[in-house]
C-alpha cells in the first residue's frame, strides 16, 4: 500500500537536530504533531500559533524559560491542543494553560517549578500530569483534576501528601525521593500503582496493601 505524502506531513520530527531556531523549517498548516525535543530553542516560532489542527506539541529539553513559553497562553488558534510536553527546559512557574481545555497530557517535569497554584487553571480533562525533579513544596491546585489517572511528583521537596480526595480516577501516583514521613492515600479507591521510594517514612500505616498492582516503598 502506498503512503499518502499527506499523512507524512502531518508529523514534523525533529528531535536532536541541535536547532536555535526554526527559520529554516516549513511547518505545512496540516501538521498535527511536532516534536522538537533535544533542540537549543530560547524562543517559540509564531508561525506555531497558525497551525489549528496541532494536537501534540513537543518541546522537551531546550533552554526555554517562562517568558519564552509565555506567548503559548495567547495561542487560540492551537487551542485542541491534546499533549503539551515543555520537560527539562528552563522554567520556573507553571505556564497558564487555561485556553487548552482539551489537554490530556501534560509534562513540565525537570524544570525549576516550585509551586503548583498555576495548575489551578490546566483543562479538567487532564489524564496525565508530570512534574518531577522539580521545586514542589506542597501538592496544591490538583483538585478540579477529576479525570487525572497518572499524576508524577517524584523528586520534588514535598513533606505531607494531602488534597488527593477529589482525584477519583487517579490509578499511578509517583512520589519517590520527596522528604514525605506519612502515608495519606486520602481514600483513594481506583489506585494501582504507588511510588515512595527515597523518603523518610516513619510508618506503613494507611497503606492498603491488597487495591495495589504495584508499590515501590
Amino acid at each position: 500500500m502506498e503512503t499518502n505524502p499527506t499523512d507524512e506531513l502531518r508529523f514534523l520530527d525533529l528531535t536532536s537536530c541541535q536547532l536555535h531556531d526554526l527559520a529554516d523549517i516549513d511547518l505545512p498548516e496540516i501538521l498535527e504533531e511536532i516534536d522538537l525535543t533535544a533542540n537549543r530553542l530560547t524562543k517559540l516560532d509564531e508561525r506555531i500559533s497558525l497551525l489549528s489542527h496541532l494536537k501534540k506539541l513537543s518541546l522537551r529539553q531546550n533552554l526555554l524559560d517562562d517568558q519564552a513559553v509565555e506567548p503559548l497562553t495567547h495561542w487560540n488558534t492551537i487551542s485542541g491542543l491534546e499533549e503539551l510536553v515543555l520537560r527539562d527546559n528552563k522554567l520556573t512557574n507553571t505556564p497558564d494553560m487555561s485556553i487548552f481545555k482539551s489537554l490530556l497530557v501534560f509534562d513540565v517535569a525537570f524544570n525549576e517549578i516550585t509551586s503548583l497554584m498555576g495548575l489551578s487553571k490546566v483543562s479538567l480533562a487532564l489524564k496525565e500530569l508530570y512534574v518531577s525533579k522539580n521545586e514542589v513544596l506542597k501538592m496544591e491546585a490538583l483538585d478540579h483534576f477529576h479525570s487525572l489517572e497518572i499524576l508524577e511528583l517524584g523528586s520534588n521537596r514535598l513533606r505531607i501528601m494531602e488534597n488527593l480526595e477529589t482525584l477519583t480516577n487517579l490509578q499511578e501516583l509517583w512520589l519517590g525521593r520527596n522528604r514525605i514521613k506519612a502515608i495519606n492515600l486520602c481514600g483513594l479507591k481506583c489506585i494501582k500503582k504507588l511510588s515512595l521510594q527515597s523518603n523518610r517514612l516513619t510508618s506503613m500505616l494507611g497503606l492498603q496493601i491488597d487495591i495495589f498492582r504495584a508499590i515501590f516503598v
